[in-house]
Parts: structure tokens; C-alpha cells; sequence
């Protein structure tokens, strides 16, 4: 007798989440690169981690788009459209916030872009969002998770924890990079073995051309 394969993270579960997250933040993260060549003419590094091409704050954005507008997403788009807009603005204001407070850093600055609310947010961005939310809750999403829970159970599940692993070490790794160029800014000399690590391998030059648009306090 055949036995049926059970399918992988079926409906709304932690590893649907995951992998919304890692899926975002890898799209997140190659649109603006995208949108920097096209508007720059150069191919600027956007990724939160020293390796890999992911982005933390689009990860958890389409998270955030997720969670709570997949209720909605029946409705017209012009309400997704505001929704994302408010959710992900104020989601980008925090994260700015939070980084320049607790870390001394911003990766990112929009006091020369017009309609900007202390270089944190600016409109365009916000309208960005809710284009995102649209096409994120009515096209991608439905598409992405179909395809996510046709994974077979066992193997869903050992990948989905292989991409944790390997983005908890990436992050304690990057965020120990950044913060340790802070330090240096400020004259703070390393104390532990693994600061010292650091220093050596993750020098400011390599990280602030990983971090192109940085700012150190």
C-alpha cells in the first residue's frame, strides 16, 4: 500500500514563517540592488551579512507583510496598498532607530531624498512598500507558499534548520563586525579573543565596503 507524503509546512506554522523569512530577505535584498544599478549605474552591496547576499530588515519585512495583511488579502488592493505603506514604514523608522541606538551605526540615510522624516523614512519608500504588500499578498506569496509545501516533511524541515544555523553564525559574525568598527572609531581596543579576531580578519575597510552606505556615529 502507497503511504502519501506529507507535505511540508502546510498552512500558517513556524517553518512557513522561516522560510518567508529567508525567502524575503534574499528578494529584499537583490531588488535593491537592482534599483541601485538602474539608478546608479553601479552595483552597490545591500546585504546585512558579511556573507551572502541577504537582507535582514526585508526578511523580516515580508514577515511583517505576511503575518498580519494575509487576513486582508481578499480585500482591494488599495487598502493592502495603504496598509503596507503605514506597516512598512513605521517597521523601516524603528529599525533605523533601534540600529543607530543600540549598535551606533545607520546602514542607511534619506535626508537628501525629499518627503523624509529624520533621513529615517521618506515617501517614496513608504509607496514602495505598498506596491510590495500588493504584489507580495495577492501574486508572490500564494505562489511561494505552494511551492514551499511541496517539499517532502522530513527534508523541509533539516533544510529549514541548516538555514538557521548558518544565519545565526552569519549574524553573529556580521553584527560583531559592525560593532567592532564602531568601537575602533571610537578608540576602544579589542579585549577578548574574539575581538581580536575580529579586528584582524574584519578590518573597517572591508566592512565598510561590505556596508557601503554605513554611518558611523
Amino acid at each position: 500500500m502507497n503511504r502519501r507524503r506529507k507535505h511540508f509546512a502546510v498552512g500558517y506554522n513556524i517553518y512557513k514563517i522561516l522560510w518567508v523569512f529567508f525567502l524575503g530577505g534574499f528578494i529584499g535584498n537583490m531588488a535593491e540592488i537592482t534599483f541601485y544599478l538602474l539608478t546608479t549605474g553601479k552595483v552597490i552591496s545591500r546585504s546585512s551579512m558579511i556573507y551572502g547576499q541577504f537582507s535582514t530588515v526585508w526578511g523580516l519585512g515580508f514577515v511583517l507583510l505576511t503575518v498580519p495583511l494575509h487576513k486582508i488579502a481578499e480585500k482591494r488592493e488599495i487598502y493592502i496598498f495603504f496598509a503596507g505603506a503605514l506597516l512598512g514604514g513605521l517597521y523601516e523608522y524603528l529599525c533605523s532607530f533601534a540600529l543607530e541606538k543600540y549598535v551606533g551605526v545607520r546602514f542607511w540615510d534619506y535626508s537628501r531624498w525629499h518627503y523624509n522624516l529624520n533621513g529615517r523614512i521618506n515617501l517614496l519608500f513608504c509607496l514602495f512598500w505598498g506596491v510590495a504588500a500588493i504584489l507580495w499578498i495577492k501574486d508572490i506569496f500564494p505562489r511561494l507558499s505552494d511551492t514551499i509545501e511541496k517539499l517532502p516533511d522530513r527534508l523541509g524541515k533539516v533544510l529549514t534548520w541548516i538555514l538557521v544555523a548558518v544565519f545565526i553564525a552569519d549574524s553573529v559574525l556580521s553584527g560583531m563586525a559592525v560593532i567592532r568598527t564602531s568601537e575602533r572609531e571610537e578608540g576602544i581596543a579589542a579585549e577578548t579573543v574574539f575581538e581580536k579576531f575580529i579586528d584582524e580578519y574584519y578590518p573597517t575597510e572591508l566592512v565598510l565596503e561590505r556596508y557601503p552606505n554605513m554611518k558611523l556615529k
